[in-house]
């Protein structure tokens, strides 16, 4: 089978970021991305995580500089908010541009038996 692209450009899936395209990352990441400042809990609460999962996913997005963990009181209650950096914004934006091209790649691709595999 001959690959949809020849120019001998590296396929889409090359360009996906390991750290942004994990599944839970991706949801916080995208999720930031639609608030200004984002709560733990309510992330917890969506992505249907235990507070040391979110955790654990919060300190690679943050080690990689993607997202800042705000730590804070609201009332007498601690909070954690997390806000998507600049750096994170650009990620998030070329991981949905790379998924966009794979599924153009997808598309265009004729979905019958006819195809010859390699």
């Amino acid at each position: 089978m001959t690959a949809p692209d020849d120019t001998g450009t590296a396929h889409p899936v090359t360009g996906l970021d390991d750290v942004v395209h994990q599944r839970v990352r991706l949801g916080i990441l995208t999720i930031a991305h639609e608030a200004r400042r984002v709560e733990f809990g309510f992330l917890r609460t969506q992505l249907e995580l235990t507070a040391g999962n979110l955790s654990q996913h919060l300190g690679v997005l943050e080690s990689n500089g993607l997202v800042e963990v705000e730590k804070g009181y609201a009332g007498k209650r601690a909070r954690t908010w997390i806000t998507l950096t600049p750096a994170g914004r650009s990620a998030l934006a070329a991981e949905v541009a790379r998924l966009k091209q794979l599924i153009a790649r997808i598309e265009t691709i004729p979905s019958d038996d006819t195809r010859e595999t390699p």
